[in-house]
């Protein structure tokens, strides 16, 4: 089932320790494009989105994105970061980014978006028509909430998935230590640095 709120989600959802999360925006420049909506799912089936509208006055979905004792899953959580960072003001962590797991896992393809990994490791297959859709209208169809809820709802199965494979190719180490740089990635990016301070030049 999919529930889409209006700039907060209820005070009285028990979410458990690990969620999924994503977000859409106006555009993928995190300087110049506004959050507009933010995914969220326990891994029971349910997605709930919540749209912001412009208002980012909303403490139940601040507490619990900023809260370190529930893991975030994100799939490319540097731009989902970076972006929450600047509009939420906080700093989500600790984190698990099913995009890098697939880059340390998946090391026979170069394909590691949502839609390929959905195909691939889970066998599922989802429409990314929506991706570039009006994320700002005042409200949202119904094919822009399924495609919202289509990026949180598998996430704890890939990241299930991945864990087991890090585990047997003896990488989980170095995922975590990935994981754990992505806030710092994502305030460096707000900066302007993007992966220029790591470069030879």
């Amino acid at each position: 089932m999919n529930k889409l709120y209006q700039n907060d989600i209820p005070a009285d959802i028990n979410w458990g320790n690990i969620i999924a999360v994503d977000t859409e925006t106006m555009g993928l420049n995190n300087h110049r494009d506004r959050l507009c909506v933010v995914q969220l799912s326990s891994g029971d089936g349910n997605a709930h989105l919540v749209q912001l509208n412009n208002n980012y006055d909303c403490p139940n979905l601040k507490a619990l994105l900023a809260d370190n004792s529930v893991t975030k899953i994100f799939h490319y959580a540097r731009f989902d970061v970076a972006v929450m960072y600047k509009y939420l003001d906080i700093l989500v962590q600790p984190i698990y980014c099913t995009k890098i797991a697939s880059k340390l896992t998946r090391t026979f393809t170069d394909k590691h978006g949502l839609k390929n990994n959905l195909r691939d490791v889970l066998g599922i297959e989802v429409s990314k028509e929506q991706q570039s859709s009006d994320w700002g209208a005042a409200e949202l169809n119904n094919k822009q909430v399924e495609y919202a809820a289509n990026d949180v709802l598998y996430l704890h199965k890939l990241k299930e998935h991945f864990d087991n494979v890090l585990q047997r190719e003896g990488r989980t180490e170095f995922a975590n230590k990935c994981f754990e740089f992505i806030p710092t990635l994502a305030q460096l990016d707000l900066q302007g640095w993007d992966e220029e301070i790591f470069s030879h030049r």
